[in-house]
């Protein structure tokens, strides 16, 4: 196998990456002084984003009422107070509910009492009893101590010093009014909020046109399109998530309210607004809720029947809700993986707390949306959205590059699933093969590495002989038949003659164009084409003496050099032609070669598929009756061998 290789004495350098600039610096700074304003500014800005975000969840109420011919003013009315009076019957419900469970409590003392008792007989008492055990042990192991030193008497004794005299200080009873004012600061705070939320969220409502005019004005009046399409995925996107998850909350707090009900939890309708509020906590808020309904349910009969049904039943409805209602309604990705929705839960809960651990999701999703449209920021799609970080090629790549087989033999299999074999090695391993050949061009792959990786993609070519594309083979006569039906035309199909010869697989001399060949001719053979390959060394050592234009009437120079038009490939073009004047010459892998002069592109019988698919069906064409020369034709060209041949001997 030839490939190019640094000169002796010199390496070819893979030059590190710039140092950082001024740029850099400079972003770093911006980031910790958004941070810092984020976290010094939550007093301000935690109403504005809760003004934002609950516009969006109003923004599909307000325009549906706006569809039955409602004045602007009224509709934005109707959903605000639509809003509230149900805010407002949560509160009520949740405080009801609180006051029946709490007047109901010392019923439930006696069983509460018992089943501490029992589990602190079967945790802690056994602890205390081994930890006892374990020092009366160490007691008679450990030496006694010294005794203690006698007590001063007499003179001594007098001249110890005094203890000083305990003071205790007594504050006078709160006064009624100070007491008032004790009880209602608690929720004096979260009612100012709230009626500041609401009024900036009607203001928002009234000028959403006028905003949006003002910010694409601000951040993209250079880029009118880039900067409405981001507002627009962004409002759409996170509308539907809230409308989605507002729907799906709800449903799951009626069902779990039901469920509590039907085996008899007291509250069950407290745990279910719980449960539904809850729910805007990613991944920990149902089971705070599923632990206090499992406490309470424990406690109400001696056995514990009922806590390990309640916990069972949360358990199977927050199932049914994650992996079946959720999907079908937000769709399979809502655009953030796992973990940055653990990642950003934490972040945004050190900074604004317990209101930001319920905003966390959205915001995050405000981000990485605005990621996609903003260069700068792209890096935190590529950190925090759920999209692949790397192409199924690249993928490839780097599984050979980690010599890890295995893993790209998985990878492959996964894909195989919905694709068939022949866009498999199109699109996953010669776009892989491409990165690879750069890299061995660039010199930052070793010989060694070099021949691991070919081995590795052989082994793997090997291994998939046997993928049944059956399945993708309906599914493309189905789409064939359709075509028909509706006007179209039916893809190319050619039949073999009886004595129709082989391909003939040539590969150039790139590093990895060996198994290139290997690809095509497997490929060929499930098509039922009979072929035959060789390599570079041989077909240049006899300067192409061994090719026979009548047992291959077809020759295919595979090459990952073909779109560059190298001039080694195009020696071995026409030398293949001097051997074989009449026979079909196709050259691939990639873009049609270039013409420099050497006259190939002008051969009419030599052919540059821009596909594999195009390269089968060229192949096979060749070989069809259709393709037999006419006599005249045959003749010269016996002539021309039988001169070429001459001259070889002389």
């Amino acid at each position: 196998m030839n490939f190019p290789l640094p000169p002796q004495g010199r390496r070819n350098r893979v030059f590190p990456p710039s140092p950082p600039t001024l740029h850099s610096l400079a972003s770093v700074i911006t980031g910790v002084v958004v941070v810092c304003g984020l976290y010094f500014g939550r007093a301000v800005l935690i109403p504005i984003t809760l003004s934002v975000l609950l516009s969006f969840l109003l923004a599909p109420l307000v325009t549906t009422l706006r569809r039955f011919h409602l004045p602007q003013f009224l509709a934005i009315l109707v959903a605000v107070l639509s809003t509230v009076l149900a805010l407002a019957g949560v509160g009520a419900l949740i405080a009801a509910q609180i006051y029946q469970l709490s007047a109901s409590l010392p019923q439930y003392q006696e069983e509460i009492e018992q089943k501490v008792e029992t589990v602190q007989q079967k945790t802690v008492g056994r602890a205390d009893s081994l930890m006892s055990r374990a020092a009366a042990t160490l007691q008679r192991v450990t030496p006694t101590p010294p005794p203690a030193p006698p007590q001063p008497r007499g003179r001594a004794a007098r001249n110890q010093p005094q203890q000083p005299m305990p003071v205790e200080v007594h504050t006078p009873a709160p006064t009624p009014l100070q007491l008032a004012q004790k009880a209602l600061a608690p929720a004096v705070a979260p009612l100012e909020t709230g009626f500041i939320v609401l009024v900036v969220t009607i203001f928002i409502l009234f000028q959403r046109e006028d905003l949006r005019d003002r910010l694409i004005s601000v951040f993209g009046s250079n880029d009118l399109h880039r900067t409405t399409t981001a507002i627009n995925d962004a409002s759409q996107r996170l509308s539907r998530y809230f409308v989605a998850q507002l729907g799906v909350n709800v449903t799951v707090g009626g069902v779990i309210a039901l469920g509590l009900a039907g085996i008899g939890v007291p509250g069950a309708l407290l745990f279910g607004a719980v449960a539904a509020l809850m729910r805007f906590v990613p991944y920990i808020g149902i089971w705070i809720a599923a632990i206090m309904a499992t406490l309470v349910a424990a406690a109400t009969q001696p056995q514990w029947t009922m806590g390990v049904t309640t916990l069972i039943f949360f358990i199977v409805v927050d199932v049914v809700a994650g992996q079946f209602a959720e999907p079908m309604l937000y769709g399979r990705r809502s655009g953030l993986s796992p973990l940055a929705v653990v990642v950003a839960a934490i972040f945004w809960s050190w900074l604004w707390g317990p209101i930001g651990l319920v905003l966390s999701t959205p915001l995050t999703l405000c981000i990485v949306t605005l990621g996609r449209y903003v260069d700068r920021l792209n890096f935190l799609t590529i950190l925090l959205g759920d999209q692949p970080a790397l192409t199924p090629a690249q993928t490839c790549y780097q599984r050979l590059l980690a010599d890890d087989p295995h893993e790209a033999l998985l990878q492959a299999d996964r894909l195989l699933a919905t694709m068939p074999l022949i866009d498999y090695y199109e699109q996953v391993v010669f776009e892989g093969l491409r990165f690879a050949r750069n890299d061995a061009l660039r010199g930052v792959l070793p010989a060694e590495q070099v021949a691991r990786i070919n081995q590795a993609l052989l082994d793997i070519v090997e291994d998939l002989e046997s993928v049944d594309d059956s399945r993708h083979a309906r599914v493309a006569e189905s789409s064939a038949h359709k075509a028909l039906r509706s006007g179209g035309d039916r893809p190319a199909e050619f039949k073999l003659a009886p004595d129709a010869g082989e391909v003939l697989c040539v590969p150039g001399r790139g590093a990895f164009d060996d198994v290139a060949v290997a690809i095509v001719g497997q490929l060929l053979l499930r098509h039922e084409i009979p072929c035959t390959a060789t390599t570079y060394d041989e077909v240049r050592a006899t300067r192409a003496a061994m090719v026979d234009g009548q047992r291959s009437p077809a020759i295919c120079v595979v090459s990952l050099d073909a779109p560059e038009s190298a001039p080694y490939l195009r020696n071995l073009v026409r030398r293949l032609r001097e051997r074989a004047p009449v026979a079909t010459i196709v050259v691939g892998i990639g873009a049609m070669l270039r013409d420099d002069g050497a006259g190939i592109a002008d051969d009419p019988d030599t052919l540059f598929p821009a596909s594999l698919r195009e390269l089968i069906a060229q192949c096979g064409a060749a070989l069809s009756p259709e393709r037999e020369p006419p006599p005249e034709k045959r003749e010269t060209t016996q002539d021309m061998q039988d001169q070429y041949s001459a001259g070889a001997k002389l």
